[in-house]
């Protein structure tokens, strides 16, 4: 079953519905008539799907059961700019977007004053057009506004017949109702598509840092190696020349693995052997290539966080190492993890390097990796600093509770 994008449930037909014949609606039964037309323009908009689609199927109903001439629907995306969103039987050279003074006579009225407006012929329009709009001159122009919460979000326009145009005042009820619940439809729409670009946006963020903190950072170690494999080629140390191609070698390795399991699963390699694993094999890579005095204390209980919780921290710690290798200049390296009873966990990544010359997170032009690394600390409810000093280290202090709700 289709889902409904009004917040109102389908009015039923009546049993003896009124019928719309020849070409001026039967309003003998008015009640009737009534729920007939919003039956069928209500069922228009519950079978959409999407707002192009909503429009087309709304207004082709609308056109259909008041024997129309021809329909618009101006829509107010922004208070200074009110486009056509949908047309039918309107010769849209009319109303092409340079014709700002035909366009704003269809609409401005009901927008303005914000109810159902009625110009018993089109001489008004026509004269500002230059041109009839009809090959007949017994068309009158109804124009309903489209109220959400106080608000006009748009102007539906109904070309009918005279002697429809003549029974307006009885249908008003039925037009308001239709135009309410058009805005109703829009408004679900629009919030629905904002909410997909909000998670496309979330999603291409979360895949960039991904990327950033894996194969990024991979590709970055295999470029450091290569230099470092030319300058052992230029010393003639061939036993060192044959263990710098086997690191290259693991390290393509390591590249490959993870660029199949963020295609394949868009994880980090936590899952299959832990958090503590995945940081003791990362640490013990870091150590081989960057010849650097590690070490790792753990003081850490497994299976108490979510995957998406150990996946941030994984992406920190390595975020921390790559800083290190690149900019500290370090002889030093201690990673420390800690649980306490608290609950409180405590990430600790510190190296006796050539330090910052000043606390640098969150300043103006701060590196892209401390930026992800702070989205990812508040992404797990957590707090992330970084602390130096010239000459002196930095330390990575990463803290959080343990998460109440856990998801796996």
């Amino acid at each position: 079953m289709p889902h409904s994008i009004t917040d109102c449930t389908p009015i039923m037909r009546s049993r003896n519905p009124a019928k719309i014949s020849g070409d001026i609606l039967d309003t003998d039964d008015l009640e009737s008539t009534s729920l007939q037309i919003l039956y069928e323009v209500v069922s228009s908009i519950n079978t959409a799907h999407g707002l192009d689609d909503l429009l087309t199927r709304f207004l082709f109903a609308l056109k259909r059961v008041t024997k129309a001439q021809a329909a618009a629907i101006w829509v107010a995306y922004t208070p200074n700019r009110v486009d056509l969103a949908a047309s039918s039987g309107l010769d849209e050279s009319l109303v092409l977007p340079d014709r700002t003074d035909i366009r704003r006579s269809l609409y401005e009225r009901a927008m303005t004053e914000g109810k159902i407006w009625v110009d018993a012929s089109l001489t008004r329009h026509e004269k500002i057009a230059g041109r009839p709009f009809f090959d007949r001159s017994d068309i009158g122009l109804v124009s309903i506004p489209m109220r959400y919460r106080g608000r006009i979000i748009g102007v539906i326009n109904l070309f009918l017949e005279s002697n429809v145009i003549d029974q307006v005042d009885s249908l008003k009820p039925l037009l308001t109702s239709i135009g309410h619940h058009l805005s109703i439809a829009i408004e679900r729409s629009r919030n629905d598509e904002e909410s997909r670009q909000h998670l496309i946006i979330e999603e291409r963020t979360r895949i960039a840092h991904e990327l950033h903190d894996s194969l990024a950072q991979s590709l970055a170690s295999l470029r450091y190696q290569v230099r470092v494999l030319d300058e052992t080629l230029h010393q003639g140390d061939e036993s060192t020349t044959w263990q710098q191609l086997e690191r290259i070698e693991n390290s393509l390795d390591v590249a490959n693995t993870e660029l199949r399991e963020l295609i394949a699963n868009f994880r980090a390699p936590v899952s299959t052997r832990g958090l503590i694993g995945a940081i003791e094999q990362i640490v013990s890579q870091f150590r081989n290539e960057a010849r650097i005095k590690t070490y790792l204390q753990k003081e850490w209980s497994e299976g108490k966080l979510g995957e998406d919780t150990e996946i941030q921290i994984l992406r920190i710690i390595q975020e921390a190492l790559w800083n290190i290798r690149k900019h500290s200049q370090a002889k030093t390296v201690r990673i420390m993890l800690r649980h306490g009873y608290n609950g409180r966990y405590h990430i600790l990544v510190e190296d006796d390097g050539v330090g910052i010359s000043k606390q640098i997170y969150g300043a103006s032009g701060e590196h892209v990796g401390l930026t992800i690394m702070r989205e990812r600390a508040e992404r797990i409810g957590g707090t992330l600093r970084v602390e130096s000093e010239a000459g002196e280290g930095t330390r990575v202090i990463l803290e959080f509770d343990e998460p109440q709700d856990i998801s796996t």
